[in-house]
């Protein structure tokens, strides 16, 4: 990573953030300040243990809250924001020494990552100060290392460390369960617990009742190129559509390709009276994205068409709108399971969604009931927050 820094402005930000993370801890938590430990590798996996940790804090309020990440990407976005935790910073690489220093500093009563970062030094650390170690939203599945020859070791270390892996879905639980780890439960997805949050809360997102004008609005949600040129094909017959690209340094194509779009923060700047001759809105603003899904009729989510990974689909489900994506979604289950139920269609190519799209245009009641399937499907999912906080903490030894 250090030999990559010197390349890439991303690994070089990690680099320098760690060297800051030691003295935010020391500053603000104290010998007896007793501490809760989440760790996320990136923004997807803290948006997973946010609900975990704000239950935490509201059983424990007297309990100091570390955050920590991997990623600059969920470092960036969650400090910009955060109002929950105390302590945010970079978790520090997992060498011997600069991770016991650190845990010592931290001395947590409860930690827990989410999904699938693991670091040994890490866990070693935390199991010598005999602090519980708990893994949220756990996913297993055959093609990672722990099911290699080469990674028998591995799963050594997960088996003699993690106090408990609460799985997404019975199939991660089955997974684990033929290379050892039968420490765990199925609990849920999180995530859902977090989308039902969403959906209650204000959405209110300025200028885009004006601009949606009571028309069909189609919202490309952390849009990559495949889903731009789907966008582009389908300006003709879609009367309203958003473009929110999963990066904002994708502005400048999009100008390129929609040289007459508007620009939201253009609307902040100006204001436009009449939207009536607008078809297509860019949005150049970050943390907008999941309050725009509550305006949209139909939701296109980025990612899916390449190895990159699809995006978070449930964001859009929750407001009970038909969901579509490309096919490229190994690591995300709830993808197949929404599709299972009705609220959800993939596509390997780009031109099946424009042509099922159009369907979908002719087809007005057919698109009523495909949302209502995605938000029957998010209503059905149980509390898995709850689950985890009933099995989680040892509340005798927390006290």
């Amino acid at each position: 990573m250090k030999v990559g820094a010197l390349f890439n402005k991303k690994l070089s930000k990690g680099i320098l953030g760690r060297k800051e993370s030691l003295a935010k801890v020391k500053s603000a938590i104290k010998t007896n300040d007793k501490v809760i430990w989440m760790h996320a590798a990136s923004l997807g996996e803290y948006e997973q243990g946010l609900p975990v940790l704000e239950k935490l804090k509201t059983k424990f309020p007297n309990y100091k809250l570390l955050v920590t990440f991997f990623s600059p990407s969920g470092y960036d976005n969650v400090s910009k924001k955060n109002t929950l935790a105390d302590v945010l910073c970079y978790l520090p690489f997992d060498k011997k020494k600069e991770i016991e220093t650190f845990v010592n500093a931290v001395h947590p009563s409860l930690f827990f990552t989410v999904k699938y970062d693991y670091w040994y030094h890490l866990f070693e650390g935390l199991k010598k100060i005999d602090c519980p170690i708990y893994v949220v939203s756990a996913l297993f599945y055959p093609e990672q290392v722990f099911f290699k020859p080469y990674g028998k070791w591995m799963v050594a270390q997960l088996k003699k460390y993690v106090d408990c892996f609460f799985h997404q879905t019975e199939t991660s639980f089955s997974w684990a369960k033929q290379i050892g780890l039968h420490n765990g439960i199925v609990a849920g997805d999180t995530r859902f617990d977090r989308v039902k949050q969403i959906k209650n809360r204000n959405n209110f997102v300025e200028f885009i009742k004006e601009f949606k004008q009571d028309k069909p609005l189609f919202v490309f949600g952390s849009s990559w190129e495949v889903e731009e040129n789907i966008a582009l094909e389908l300006k003709s017959s879609v009367s309203k559509i958003i473009i929110a690209p999963h990066d904002l340094k994708r502005v400048d194509y999009l100008k390129k390709i929609f040289p007459n779009a508007l620009l939201y923060s253009s609307l902040k700047e100006f204001g436009i009276k009449d939207y009536s001759t607008h078809p297509i809105l860019i949005i150049d603003n970050i943390g907008l994205l999941s309050r725009i899904y509550s305006y949209s009729d139909v939701a296109v989510v980025g990612g899916g068409f390449h190895s990159k990974g699809l995006h978070n689909i449930l964001e859009a489900a929750t407001f009970g709108v038909p969901v579509l994506f490309g096919s490229h979604y190994r690591k995300n289950p709830e993808a197949d399971a929404l599709v299972q139920f009705g609220g959800a269609q993939s596509f390997s190519k780009e031109l099946d969604m424009v042509v099922f799209i159009k369907k979908l245009l002719s087809q007005p009641t057919e698109m009523v009931k495909m949302g209502q399937k995605a938000s029957e499907f998010i209503e059905s999912q149980p509390n898995s927050t709850a689950i985890i906080l009933d099995r989680m903490v040892n509340y005798q030894k927390m006290l």
